[in-house]
């Protein structure tokens, strides 16, 4: 194939049109709550099931719909406004509301757009419809794979950009703060700061990267820290703890890489503990067998109900050299003697 191309079988797909930085007016960057969550940005915001985003961000938005100041926050509080919350983890009528008028929000500045006949996505027009019509300055999606889509893999970098530099424009067009909930993942092993859910593209996507997890020194308690930001210097960790009411307690004395490093220490941990039960389990499940075998499916399946992931289960059979075969297209463990009791 030629890879010169002939003016007359090029065709631009689209107008070619310059702009010189000299013609645009330099903006400063408006802030939400400075220096964790920025105005037209995407904020994530991650951590383990159970942590306490939840309760933190139903807690923020009792402060904003109220006009209350938020935490280490200087300068005047911002006026009350609204903000539009959507959830596909919790019901609104009998967990977000109560928890919400717990908190002390003013619910009458709280909307959830309706998708009880057609589920929402990044790229659904009525996301930006309903900012403009609520003049919402924060939306939230919890949790945010659940708003990517049916048809898109959170782990594939291509279907994962469209979908964000569309939610993106809409936080830019309309000055609107959003924050996406994400769980972490549990990839084994991994020493990755962020461990967001699907590609790393998300974490590269947004503006500021917020983690919830558990204080070091003080059990019961939560801190909030951040672990990436474009547009302010980093700032150290929020401490607060969970009970009636969501309590601020101020800035923690531990360095976020502390944390980061105590986190990684305890996954290791978990995986350890985690490997030497698969070491014990699999023998024990091929032994109650008659023939000492399974299908590798039915077994790891068996493991990953244990809480035991895939990848543990490989290396355990691996350590174990157990046997593998396959009959009739299914592969197939066996032991070649009973296991010891």
């Amino acid at each position: 194939m030629d890879e010169k191309r002939s003016d007359a079988n090029f065709k631009d797909s689209q107008e070619l049109k310059l702009v010189q930085l000299s013609e645009i007016q330099a903006e400063e960057v408006e802030w939400l709550w400075y220096p964790f969550i920025p105005f037209g940005k995407i904020t994530l915001l991650q951590g383990d099931p159970g942590c306490g985003k939840t309760f933190l961000i139903l807690k923020l938005i009792a402060l904003l719909t109220r006009g209350l100041s938020l935490p280490e926050c200087k300068g005047e509080p911002l006026p009350p406004f609204n903000v539009i919350y959507q959830t596909a983890e919790d019901g609104i009528a009998d967990t977000i509301k109560p928890r919400l008028e717990q908190a002390g929000a003013d619910c009458e500045k709280v909307f959830v757009i309706d998708e009880s006949k057609n589920p929402l996505s990044f790229i659904d027009a009525r996301i930006e419809k309903a900012i403009i019509q609520q003049k919402a300055r924060l939306l939230i999606l919890d949790p945010l794979q659940a708003y990517l889509g049916e048809m898109v893999d959170m782990n594939q970098s291509n279907k994962v950009r469209p979908q964000f530099a569309r939610l993106a424009g809409i936080a830019e067009r309309t000055g609107c703060s959003i924050i996406l909930i994400g769980h972490l993942n549990k990839k084994e092993g991994t020493k990755d700061l962020y461990r967001a859910l699907g590609s790393i593209d998300i974490a590269a996507a947004v503006r500021s990267v917020l983690l919830v997890t558990e204080a070091m020194e003080n059990k019961g308690r939560k801190v909030l820290l951040q672990l990436k930001n474009n547009l302010a210097p980093m700032c150290p960790g929020i401490e607060f703890e969970l009970g009636e009411a969501v309590h601020f307690l101020g800035y923690t004395d531990i360095p976020t890489e502390t944390f980061l490093k105590g986190m990684e220490k305890l996954q290791e941990k978990s995986q350890a503990e985690k490997f030497n039960k698969a070491l014990k389990r699999i023998p024990e499940i091929l032994s109650e067998q008659s023939d000492l075998r399974m299908p590798s499916t039915e077994i790891i399946q068996r493991l990953v109900d244990e809480g035991i992931g895939k990848r543990t289960a490989d290396k355990a059979k691996k350590e174990l050299n157990i046997l593998s075969a396959k009959e009739d297209n299914i592969w197939y463990w066996y032991l070649d003697h009973p296991a010891e009791s």
